[in-house]
């Protein structure tokens, strides 16, 4: 939809109600799947998963949804109803912390490559900087600043539609990255504008390149 697209207000669904109307009852099962703690399947989930994304809301309403990923089991299962997620070097927006400070409401979703299906976590989060939690997710003798501590209130798997649907780990599907711009270049074009000298773009990429190696953790 471009700038200025108008929505017909006469096919905008009013209420949950109306939206309800739309849909097949939910089937029972999708109701009782949700469990209010880690059992031992969603402990293994988790204990596989190397990539999750995290979704919060800002104090004024704005939702951000933010990736996190490390070695399988990075996050840490600190009881059946706790989650421990560290913080790794980013871009120091602070977007997803500065959001739990204001509202602690958070969602998961956990993924494993090679499995369809995912796990949904939400819950309510905080942002701790004890050095025994921190101690748990040290990488390369580096502890993060801070960790994000998930107090489970939901949990439950998500069946395989979405990623049957999109084929996303099939490797037919891999598309070259090299068919969009470098990232850096995309940055640069959306700001202070990209060098016309390409061995100079060159320069500016591996920069960045050599960022992520040594910034990593």
């Amino acid at each position: 939809m471009t700038r200025g697209t108008e929505l017909k207000p006469e096919f905008l669904v009013k209420d949950e109600e109306e939206l309800r109307s739309l849909f097949p009852a939910t089937h029972a099962i999708a109701v009782e799947k949700c469990q209010n703690r880690l059992d031992e399947h969603a402990m293994d989930f988790v204990a596989r998963s190397p990539f999750l994304c995290i979704g919060t809301q800002s104090p004024d309403g704005s939702a951000d949804v933010s990736p996190r990923g490390d070695p399988c089991g990075f996050v840490k299962i600190l009881d059946d109803r706790t989650l421990l997620i560290p913080d790794r070097p980013g871009n120091n927006r602070l977007d997803t912390q500065a959001n739990i400070m204001a509202n602690p409401a958070v969602g998961l979703l956990f993924m494993v490559p090679g499995f369809d299906d995912t796990l949904r976590v939400n819950g309510k989060a905080r942002i701790t900087r004890d050095p025994d939690l921190l101690a748990l997710t040290a990488v390369q003798d580096r502890t993060p600043r801070v960790a994000i501590v998930v107090a489970v209130e939901e949990v439950f798997l998500h069946c395989a539609k979405a990623f049957r649907r999109s084929k996303l780990w099939d490797p037919g599907q891999i598309q070259d990255r090299g068919e969009m711009p470098s990232l850096i270049r995309i940055i640069l074009d959306q700001t202070s504008g990209a060098p016309d000298d390409p061995e100079e773009m060159k320069k500016r990429e591996a920069a960045l390149e050599d960022g992520y190696r040594k910034t990593m953790y």
